[in-house]
């Protein structure tokens, strides 16, 4: 548990020292020990603070060990980061026809060559094997190269001290949060909530968050404490459905199935192969429960204390799911036994359909054009109300929707008011496209209404502005009503391109400091190094990953990859496509920015492909490396080197393809850290223009430099340069815990 915490902290640029590890007092003078440890970290790129240093001199050997592992658990030295070509910066020359001729010189059991142990028989003059750790026909690697981790001069990743005050703040920041949290803050959460006991008073931000309090709370048999947390039935669904797919939103069955079928799409796949896995999916995807497990469900469904009419129409949208709940559940059966009469009630008013539909009787108003009945129900479902708000004032006009509006607004999380904000520019423009993410989907990108049409262009920039002056109403407010004593403020410049975290779900896990979608990381030198390892832990097997890129041209599109090892500006290390026992692989792409930008390419797009069937390995990691310094290439390709890491993630539970991972901006020189999934399996299959669409969704998204300076003006805060004459700080340190970010504008 002490390693768990150990990520953590990490994930936050700290290390976590519990108060049984402080074993002697801390002095002015570094022990060899430390400075041991110092000299290995710096080799993985991190460096301490001098709190951290002093604290870290008073600990045990042992736990001092158990620190430089855990850094290089999560660095991932450990791992096999040996590509199929040797040197891999300097081309092999193979082409199209040196694959032509092992084919058949392999069919026709050709003797002229040299078998290798795969099995494969390399006709000479064709592939010049001693260039490759492995099989160039097949992509089967025989040889690894140690990683040779040396510092280059990269600047070191500092970590501060951390103790359980600390973890216990950052437990109640993630609860608290306002929006929805990412897949790493997921994990955080889990492990926290099953480490520390959570207060009484604790204030629980979005239903996603309950979910996994209270299944700390069933773990732990507190059973009775857990049903309390539960208002609705679809909270009860949603957690039986977090526990039987491992998704916190509630997808339908037959979305998760398709898309595990789809995902068997490919070159050599038949539309039988796509057949028998959605059968497959369907059939895992049955809910069985147990005896107690039924009963348990059934008491917390009992026991809401809601109305149940009301309850009927809350699970009125998920109807089909519920039938099929209701049946796995036996709760027919428990309806008949003593002590169950609500849920027997429930249960008779939803068969029979005994109930209204909201939106039922909203749309019936709507189309009538009964403004009257339309914003009286409107305004009984605040929340409701502001996501129909942009085609509610396209039906029945700007000033009356917004009037309405206003009247309820205080009822309104903020987190949609913002998201308004951010989102009006795009939605009221009649030639835009959006970019939506359907649960369980890719990235698509939809039309704009066709009610915009009705509207000049002049009406339609009204109705932005009307819609922004919510939103400033909303902060203004909330700085406002803050009795604030500083005096002085400390805003970081970085912050000025960070986005606010609304509406991002990134459903990859991040171990190193972690960093929001739409960040973007400044390129030092002249080379960006993409990587991916995949397989580590996994028996051998064809498991064939790929890594892409796709280089943008005001008129063309260039592609490096498998297919294309070489392209001006970029160099691929070789496809492998079987992965050893248990150590993995990996693959790299050199891109050259100094070349690009000479031939005036305009950005790249970085991607990373399932090509076998199914979809992303799990803890499959994917990113990119920078630095001043050349990065070097050992003898045997590895090229991997945590000092000169910018920024990655991992994959953990995924129903992804492929997904990109970042877009290089060769004219400001600087990588946009996103996760865009799409389907297919090689990079031709992306489609740019989701690609440009996000990128314009994350820039209209407000800066979290912005509302600072907004808050500044406000609370009469002057803005100072030094952080040290600061009353309040935030940098970019700050800006990690995307929670406490959260609380501080949405709360």
């Amino acid at each position: 548990m002490k390693t768990d915490l150990l990520k953590i902290a990490i994930r936050q640029k700290a290390i976590f020292i519990p108060n049984e590890w402080i074993v002697n007092k801390s002095t002015s003078e570094i022990n060899e020990t430390t400075s041991v440890l110092m000299a290995n970290c710096a080799r993985l790129g991190f460096s301490f603070s001098e709190n951290l240093l002093h604290t870290i001199n008073g600990i045990s050997p042992k736990s001092k060990l158990e620190i430089f592992e855990t850094l290089k658990e999560v660095t991932g030295v450990n791992k096999n980061w040996t590509p199929l070509v040797k040197q891999w910066d300097i081309p092999t020359g193979e082409s199209v026809i040196d694959h032509v001729i092992t084919f058949f010189a392999n069919i026709f059991q050709a003797k002229k060559g040299t078998t290798l142990p795969c099995g494969h028989l390399i006709p000479d003059n064709t592939f010049p094997i001693e260039k490759y750790n492995g099989c160039p026909f097949c992509g089967t690697p025989f040889t690894f190269g140690e990683l040779e981790y040396q510092p280059i001069g990269n600047k070191l990743k500092m970590l501060e001290l951390w103790r359980e005050t600390d973890l216990k703040k950052y437990l109640l920041d993630l609860l608290e949060s306002p929006v929805a949290l990412d897949a790493t803050q997921v994990e955080s959460l889990k492990v926290l909530v099953a480490t520390f006991d959570v207060e009484k008073n604790a204030k629980i931000g979005i239903k996603e968050t309950m979910m996994i309090l209270i299944d700390a709370l069933v773990n732990e048999n507190k059973l009775a404490v857990a049903g309390d947390l539960f208002k609705t039935p679809n909270d009860i669904l949603r957690y039986m459905w977090y526990k039987h797919t491992g998704f916190l939103q509630i997808i339908e069955p037959k979305v998760i199935a398709a898309r595990k079928a789809k995902n068997t799409r490919g070159f050599r796949s038949t539309s039988l192969a796509e057949t028998t896995e959605k059968l497959r999916q369907t059939n895992e995807l049955k809910l069985k429960f147990t005896r107690a497990e039924c009963r348990k469900y059934a008491t917390w469904l009992n026991n809401l204390d809601m109305d149940i009419a009301k309850q009927c129409e809350i699970m009125h949208p998920k109807r089909g799911i519920w039938i099929r709940v209701i049946r796995a559940l036996r709760l027919a059966e428990f309806a008949k036994r003593k002590g169950f009469g609500n849920l027997a009630e429930l249960l008779d008013l939803f068969y029979n359909k005994k109930y209204e539909v909201w939106s039922g009787k909203v749309q019936r108003y709507k189309l009538k054009s009964d403004t009257e009945n339309t914003f009286k129900l409107l305004k009984q479902r605040p929340g409701l109300f502001a996501r129909s708000l942009f085609s509610t004032m396209l039906w029945f006009g700007k000033d009356i929707s917004i009037q309405q509006f206003r009247e309820v607004m205080d009822q309104v999380p903020a987190r949609l008011i913002f998201s308004l904000n951010m989102y009006s520019e795009i939605y009221f423009d009649k030639d835009s496209q959006r970019s939506v993410k359907p649960l369980g989907g890719v990235s698509k990108k939809i039309p704009a209404n066709k009610m915009l049409n009705l509207y000049s262009n002049k009406e339609l920039i009204s109705m932005q502005t009307m819609i922004q002056d919510l939103s400033l109403d909303l902060i203004l407010k909330n700085f406002e009503k803050v009795d604030n004593p500083n005096q002085t403020i400390y805003i970081d410049e970085g912050l000025n391109n960070i986005p606010i975290a609304i509406g991002d779900r990134s459903e990859t896990l991040q171990d190193l400091p972690g960093a929001l979608m739409g960040t973007r990381f400044p390129v030092e030198g002249n080379t960006v190094r993409l990587f991916l390892q995949w397989g580590e832990g996994l028996p051998a097997q064809h498991l064939d990953m790929d890594l892409s890129c796709k280089v943008a041209y005001e008129d063309k599109t260039e592609f490096c990859s498998y297919s294309q090892l070489v392209i001006p500006g970029c160099k691929h290390s070789g496809d492998i496509q079987k992965i050893p026992h248990q150590v993995g692989t990996a693959e790299y792409i050199d891109i050259d920015l100094k070349e690009l930008a000479n031939r005036h390419a305009e950005y790249v797009s970085f991607t990373c492909n399932a090509y076998t069937r199914g979809e992303l390995s799990p803890n499959l990691v994917v990113g990119w490396m920078n630095s001043k310094s050349p990065i070097k290439i050992t003898k045997k390709g590895v090229a991997y080197d945590p000092s000169a890491v910018q920024h990655q993630v991992r994959i953990k539970k995924s129903i992804t393809k492929g997904m990109v991972f970042g877009i290089l901006d060769i004219a400001q020189r600087e990588v946009i850290w996103l996760e865009m999934n799409f389907g297919g399996q090689v990079v031709q299959n992306m489609n740019s223009i989701d690609v440009k669409t996000l990128l314009k969704k994350l820039d209209a998204k407000f800066k979290i430099g912005t509302l600072l300076e907004l808050k500044a003006e406000v609370q009469g805060l002057e803005i100072v340069e030094d952080a040290s004459y600061a009353d309040e700080i935030y940098d970019m340190d700050w800006a990690l815990n995307t929670a406490d970010v959260s609380k501080l504008f949405l709360s």
